[in-house]
């Protein structure tokens, strides 16, 4: 069996990236940056994904991405007392690297609005989601609501022994 070679760069064709990639290869990517508390979309973006189970690596991410090029805006909390410029500059080294490493793209712009700034201790105090708070109330409602079907479940099974009494007695006397 012969095996042919084809010379890739001959065969046409055209690699493109949907903006949710880029947005979530950058969320991903600014998991741990010192001083960053979240990238936010903002108090209703939040509120929708804390009452949704979402996929929320891409809040606060927007992008612009062309076919040599991407551009991207970012809204963050950083963290109380540490220094915001040195946030940014380590925020935008990541993502172009990141998006550079993984798509060939040249980052040409990276715009970061700071839309909150928290300490670390309010910040995991806020994270208690609404989420949590609505699993709570469902599991307390879930325990009301199966309380009651086993009271009427007694009362139900009183009044078939009732009914099956009556049966025992004749009909006519």
């Amino acid at each position: 069996m012969t095996k042919t070679v084809t010379n890739l760069s001959t065969i046409k064709g055209q690699l493109t990236y949907d903006d949710k990639v880029i947005e979530k290869i950058v969320g991903l990517a600014l998991e741990n940056v010192d001083g960053l508390l979240a990238v936010s979309g903002g108090f209703f973006a939040n509120l929708k994904d804390k009452l949704v189970n979402t996929d929320t690596t891409r809040d606060g991410v927007s992008v612009e991405v062309g076919t040599k090029e991407v551009a991207v805006d970012l809204k963050i909390i950083a963290e109380y007392q540490k220094h915001v410029p040195t946030i940014f500059n380590r925020i935008k080294e990541i993502v172009e690297t990141e998006i550079n490493r993984m798509t060939d793209l040249t980052v040409v712009e990276v715009n970061v609005n700071v839309v909150d700034i928290k300490t670390r201790a309010q910040y995991e105090e806020d994270s208690i989601t609404l989420q949590d708070r609505v699993a709570d109330a469902a599991s307390a409602t879930t325990e009301f609501a199966s309380n009651q079907v086993d009271n009427m479940k007694s009362a139900v099974g009183a009044g078939v022994e009732k009914v099956e009494d009556l049966k025992s007695e004749p009909r006519v006397k």
